[in-house]
Formats: structure tokens, C-alpha cells, sequence
């Protein structure tokens, strides 16, 4: 039998030889060896392979299933059916949860400062103006409750607003959006990653936009960096996995600064985050202490 099976989907199940992928076999690498140091075997298959026996691995981890989002229907089906053949690391109710961006709103009743979010559900349709008078907002950014990777993400200036109206409803018919203020210094000061381990802050990178962009992914042009977060920050980050129902085993807050330097909770990433392993070699040995504290729970 297996005991842990990390997941991922068919392109990067055996990656390239580019670095972008050659990022994913050494994050992948680092935690097969963190697991393995600990006495436990591990495999790596595709979250959609036919003809893996689920049943026979103790537990699986999410990774780097980077088109879920795009094929949701299918892998929704495929979550509810392996909920009962393994354990899921993290937890079903952690995932499930986490997929849909309407957590934000769970987090900020908690008492965790959030970006300020309005959501426009399937069925619920508002215009972008109507929101933005309602909230006092000016430029905002509009994007789906579930998505990755700034997928269906846009910015719409104030003067814009009418131009986005048939896309955004257009959008709304299909699936719950959400629409946000631009927080202006994602321009200036980026939006920082903290990774944090078995409920422990243990590193963190910036991701910075290119010049006349608003998006940090590095597909439009973003760069990572290294980053010490200071004591506040790491606090709020350790807060906010702190706020969950579920103590997370691994995952990361995204983090940003109002205008006043206030911190921000953009999103808080649980399903299968980039972690930067690679950028903290050490911190495999706490992502494996939370996997297996959670198989233990």
C-alpha cells in the first residue's frame, strides 16, 4: 500500500525541460524526500487518472492540479467520489471550502481584514456600477469565486465600467463573481506570499507586477522575489490559517497594503498552492510534519 500519493494533472505529471517546470519536479522532489525521511513511500499521479485504485494510498496531497478550475464539473464529481476511498490532505472540508472564494467572507466574520469583496452570484445579478456607487468604489477588479491563476480576472477603470457590462453579466450567467477595489499598491509594493506549515510562518517571496500591468502571475510578465515579512505580517498570516475551522497542514496568505500600510488578506491559498519550497529547502520537514499530523487527526 501507499501511504501518500501527491496529486497533479496530466501536464505536469512528467514536466518539461523548461524551469518553469523543472520548479515543480524539484518542490515535488523536496517533499517525496521530507516524506520519505519520515519511513513513508510515495507516488505521484494525475488527480484524473482512470486507472489509479485510489483505495490503495492512505492518504493523498493536493499539488499541482493547476486545471481543476477549468474542468470544476469533473473534478467536483472526482472529489466526492476519492472523499471515500483515502484521506484527503488537506482535509474535504478544507477544500471544498477553500475552492470558492466566498470564504473570504467567512474569514472577515472572524475578525480577519480582507480585501473588501462584493459578490455577484449566478442569480443574483448586480452591475459593476451599481456595485461601485454602492461601495464608493472607483477602478476595481472583477473575477470569478472560483479560478486560478487570474483566469476571467480584468481591471475595470472607473470609465470603463460601462464597456465591462456585457462581459461581466455574461460572465455572472455562468458562474459567482466578485468584484474588488484595485488596491493601488499592488503597483508599488507587490503582493507578498507567506507559506505557512502545521499552523508555523515559515518563509515568504513578493511577487511584483510588470510595469503597466496589474497581475503578479508570472505568465503576464510577474516576478518573485525573496521577502522578509515583519512581525505583524507573520502574525496575520498565522492568524488567518489560525481562523480556519480545520487547522490547514500546508498553504499560504496572499497578502496586501492599503494605502495606509494596513495588511490585507487577499486570498488564503489551501488547495494546491505554489509554496516556494525550493526557495527554503528546510521547510519540507514542517509541510511533511503537517501532512502527517493530519493524517493523524
Amino acid at each position: 500500500m501507499t501511504d501518500i500519493t501527491i496529486l497533479t494533472c496530466q501536464k505536469y505529471l512528467q514536466p518539461g525541460d523548461s524551469l518553469y517546470d523543472q520548479n515543480i519536479l524539484l518542490e515535488r522532489k523536496l517533499l517525496t524526500d521530507a516524506l520519505e525521511a519520515r519511513g513513508l513511500n510515495v507516488a505521484c499521479r494525475s488527480w484524473d487518472d482512470p486507472d489509479y485504485d485510489w483505495t490503495q494510498t492512505r492518504a493523498v496531497v493536493f499539488r499541482t492540479i493547476w486545471d481543476y478550475y477549468k474542468r470544476f464539473d469533473e473534478f467536483s464529481a472526482w472529489l466526492e467520489e476519492v472523499k471515500t476511498k483515502t484521506q484527503l490532505v488537506n482535509p474535504y472540508e478544507l477544500i471544498t471550502w477553500n475552492v470558492d472564494k466566498h470564504y473570504l467572507a467567512d474569514l472577515e466574520t472572524k475578525g480577519i481584514a480582507i480585501v473588501p469583496t462584493a459578490f455577484v452570484d449566478t442569480g443574483s445579478y448586480r452591475s459593476i456600477n451599481d456595485v461601485c456607487k454602492s461601495k464608493n468604489w472607483k477602478d476595481v477588479i472583477i473575477k470569478p469565486a472560483i479560478a486560478g491563476t487570474a483566469f476571467h480576472t480584468y481591471k475595470v477603470l472607473e470609465s470603463e465600467r460601462g464597456d465591462f457590462e456585457t462581459l461581466f453579466k455574461e460572465l455572472v450567467e455562468e458562474r459567482d463573481m466578485l468584484i474588488q477595489p484595485f488596491i493601488e499598491t499592488i503597483t508599488t509594493k507587490g503582493e507578498a506570499s507567506l507559506m505557512v506549515f502545521n499552523g508555523q510562518y515559515t518563509h515568504a517571496i513578493v511577487k511584483k507586477v510588470k510595469a503597466g500591468d496589474y497581475r503578479v502571475q508570472d505568465n503576464f510578465g510577474g516576478t518573485v522575489g525573496p521577502y522578509t515579512p515583519t512581525t505583524d505580517e507573520v502574525n496575520f498570516a498565522q492568524e488567518c490559517f489560525a481562523a480556519c475551522d480545520i487547522l490547514p497542514a500546508y498553504g499560504r496568505a496572499d497578502i496586501l497594503w492599503d494605502a495606509e500600510g494596513n495588511i490585507l488578506l487577499g486570498e488564503l491559498e489551501i488547495v494546491e498552492p505554489e509554496l516556494w519550497v525550493r526557495s527554503a529547502p528546510e521547510s519540507a520537514a514542517l509541510f511533511a510534519e503537517g501532512i502527517v499530523n493530519s493524517m493523524s487527526r
